[in-house]
């Protein structure tokens, strides 16, 4: 045991919270995938019922790979790249909307040659986006009110990237423009200002809805549930969690997982409340809001307005998303494609998440470092 420990001071810096978190939801991700994917599997890989497993295990340990080595770089250095990748990202979404590869009427992905991996240029864009505001922001604290010299180069990004995202995915473009209010409302932004920036997602929506590909999809979604027309997918979600009760089937006990649509990504959520019952749905939410609380509690402790914007900013939106899906599979909002992060069956998506994940806990290992001196010579005494 005290190895273990000493090894985990020596490697795993930051809040242990956060860490202690973030493995307890990837060992879960590997058993619930495994559990919705065995069915798949068999069909489409002539009885190997564990190609899903070591594929999406494999891309586990990637994931936290990514946090690990993004939680090692100080966060600081981040700024100086985000831009750099910003612009990268604007030809990339472009690309990918005229030429990506199509699944499901929207083209999201792009073929990375020789792995022949999936990539989202999106997830890229709102990583990108999120580090280049709070960077903004964080400079431009002491002339906040200079509308054009602070201002407009904020409005102008986020309504371009959320403009771009919404050609192929309405609802990956409305949660980050969410999220980039609420860091610019934190970072003091007067209210004018933010109402400026509504006016131009909408109009940047606009154009992304007449010529986009989703337009239809998003309107007809959204018409659905006013209407309380179920879909299909929604209807057999709600069968998996009624059918849960409240301790659950057990693990590897689904019977949904054959008749839900994508139940390793869009709708795990319901798996979970089917094999685990409300007991383990409510675990996977607590889960969530408490990476939430360390997020922002990082946020709160930084002595740095960058540090503190770019934890806040990044923790709303991986939890935000994680919100989103859940109430998707419980019936609070129309059907959408967000994932559940860290839990989901996914490619890029899962790195890039554990890449803001590393960068929230470079901030609060930039605490810890600093002022934990003392706290750290004890923990390591006491192991």
């Amino acid at each position: 045991m005290n190895e273990v420990k000493n090894w985990a001071y020596r490697n795993l810096k930051g809040d242990p919270v956060i860490w202690f978190i973030v493995l307890i939801l990837s060992l879960f991700s590997i058993l619930v995938v495994y559990s919705a994917t065995g069915s798949l599997a068999y069909k489409m890989m002539d009885g190997n019922t564990e190609y899903y497993l070591i594929k999406h295990s494999v891309l586990v340990i990637v994931s936290l790979g990514a946090i690990w080595l993004a939680h090692r770089i100080d966060y600081r250095y981040y700024s100086k790249i985000s831009r750099l990748v910003l612009w990268l990202c604007v030809p990339l979404l472009l690309f990918t909307w005229m030429f990506g590869t199509n699944i499901n009427e929207a083209s999201r992905w792009l073929t990375i040659p020789v792995i022949n991996q999936a990539f989202q240029p999106s997830d890229l864009a709102k990583l990108a986006l999120l580090v280049t505001l709070a960077s903004m922001l964080s400079k431009r604290q002491q002339s906040i009110d200079d509308f054009q010299k602070a201002i407009v180069p904020m409005l102008f990004w986020i309504g371009l990237i959320c403009g771009l995202i919404a050609l192929t995915n309405f609802s990956s473009a409305i949660l980050l423009f969410l999220t980039c209010m609420l860091v610019l409302f934190i970072g003091r932004v007067p209210m004018k200002y933010l109402g400026m920036l509504v006016v131009i997602c909408a109009s940047f929506g606009s154009v992304a809805f007449m010529v986009g590909q989703r337009g239809g999809t998003a309107i007809s979604r959204v018409e659905d549930y006013i209407n309380n027309d179920t879909p299909y997918q929604a209807k057999q979600a709600y069968i998996a969690i009624a059918s849960g009760g409240v301790i659950g089937k057990g693990p590897g006990q689904s019977d949904q997982r054959n008749f839900l649509p994508h139940p390793y990504s869009d709708f795990i959520y319901a798996i979970i409340l089917e094999e685990y019952g409300m007991i383990g749905g409510v675990l996977i939410l607590f889960l969530y809001l408490a990476l939430l609380y360390r997020g922002m509690k990082a946020a709160e402790q930084n002595d740095r307005a960058y540090g503190g914007l770019l934890s806040a900013g990044l923790s709303f939106a991986l939890v935000v998303q994680a919100l989103v899906n859940m109430g998707v599979a419980v019936g609070l909002g129309p059907v959408t494609g967000l994932t559940l992060p860290f839990i989901s069956m996914g490619g890029t998506s899962q790195l890039f998440a554990g890449v803001a994940l590393g960068i929230i806990l470079s901030v609060s290992r930039g605490e810890i470092d600093n002022f934990g001196g003392a706290i750290g010579n004890q923990y390591k005494e006491a192991a």
